[in-house]
């Protein structure tokens, strides 16, 4: 009887992209079963990925354009287009123009959004009114004043004049003009693909959250998140509504918060790529899912790719087994009730750093083994 199986995993951020992890899968798979018949669908959830793979299941197109990138120098951006439900999308992936390893020695307070929103107003140009966009990965904090000011929202000092749209520039705001965004704002649908829920301030906010994995002296995180306060106090008032109370304005360095001032909605990347992928009708007909990422943790259940593809899988009756670089121990029993089975590719104590950088012989070596646990027990032929 011929193996049925999916291979639906997420990138190994820093060592292996989705497609990758996808097709060492299946290289392991294929040691036992030759002949099975198997099916990637690399998955994504918004952050670094999330445009390669949308492209690949969409079949759409990659384009480039130059813009400012995060430390307002030049940067060749890339983006992407595609057909969905009839309509030109455009994708565009934050990780590719303010993802982290793009800032280099930049300042977190001098690093800015105002790229991305370069990228929209080109798609505007080209008469797209659709967007995908994946909020992960960013190096950013400064609320999406970046996006705003480069779509004409006037971002002003006390003297009237046009500040900085980063951090720094922040601490001038006096009032902030949404008369001159660009119109055809107005005229777009905006789904904003992130698994982050937290609002923009607070002590569940981007800057208490996010900030110091970006770079952010712990010491620095109240006085700036008091700087992100009164920007969003004046955006929010300019608006008539509390927008930076809502879920997932947190996201991003609050990225979230500006293109739900846009008109963004919120949907969880992951299930979109689902979505695009049909993934759900494969799945009728499928024996086995597996799925994996780069770390499993607790941050996994609140909607990363491999607790997606379980609900999906469990919805159709399949079973799935979760294989990643490594899994939280503290986490496990909560990660364990989504999977029947969790798995580590680490096969004997090693640094981090050598799990990475040999991710996919790793991971073919692991799938190939429980292949041959699935052989002898429910896989029995």
């Amino acid at each position: 009887m011929t193996k049925r199986i999916i291979l639906a995993p997420d990138s190994f951020k820093g060592s292996l992209s989705a497609m990758e992890a996808a097709a060492a899968m299946e290289a392991g798979l294929r040691q036992v079963w030759p002949d099975a018949d198997i099916r990637q669908f690399p998955m994504a959830d918004g952050g670094e990925g999330t445009l390669d793979v949308l492209l690949a299941v969409a079949k759409g197109k990659r384009c480039y354009a130059t813009v400012a990138g995060v430390d307002g120098l030049p940067l060749q951006a890339a983006y992407g287009v595609l057909e969905h439900d009839g309509k030109q999308v455009a994708v565009l992936e934050t990780a590719q123009v303010v993802g982290l390893p793009l800032a280099g020695q930049t300042q977190v307070a001098a690093r800015t959004t105002f790229g991305l929103g370069e990228l929209f107003r080109i798609c505007l140009d080209l008469g797209i009114r659709h967007f995908m966009v994946g909020l992960g990965g960013s190096s950013t904090n400064d609320g999406g004043a970046g996006v705003l000011a480069a779509l004409g929202v006037a971002l002003l000092n006390v003297e009237g004049k046009a500040i900085q749209p980063d951090l720094n520039g922040l601490m001038a705001l006096d009032r902030v003009d949404f008369t001159q965004l660009d119109p055809r704002v107005a005229e777009c649908s905006i789904i904003i693909m992130s698994d982050v829920r937290n609002a923009l301030c607070g002590p569940d906010g981007a800057t208490a959250v996010f900030g110091p994995q970006k770079g952010m002296a712990s010491a620095a995180i109240l006085e700036i998140d008091g700087r992100l306060k009164d920007y969003a106090a004046l955006c929010d008032a300019a608006l008539g509504q509390s927008y930076s109370a809502l879920p997932g304005t947190g996201a991003a360095g609050g990225l979230g918060y500006a293109f739900q001032l846009l008109g963004g909605v919120n949907r969880s990347g992951a299930e979109m790529v689902c979505e695009l992928s049909g993934i759900d009708a494969v799945l009728l007909e499928m024996d086995w899912v597996v799925t994996g990422e780069g770390k499993t943790d607790a941050q996994t259940l609140m909607g990363k790719v491999p607790y997606v593809v379980a609900a999906h899988a469990r919805h159709f009756g399949v079973p799935v087994t979760l294989v990643s670089g490594s899994v939280e121990q503290a986490s496990l029993p909560d990660i364990a009730k989504q999977f029947d089975g969790c798995f580590s590719i680490m096969l004997h104590p090693m640094t981090v750093q050598e799990a990475m950088a040999n991710a996919a012989p790793l991971l073919t070596d692991t799938l190939a083994q429980l292949a041959r646990l699935m052989r002898t027990s429910f896989f029995k032929d």
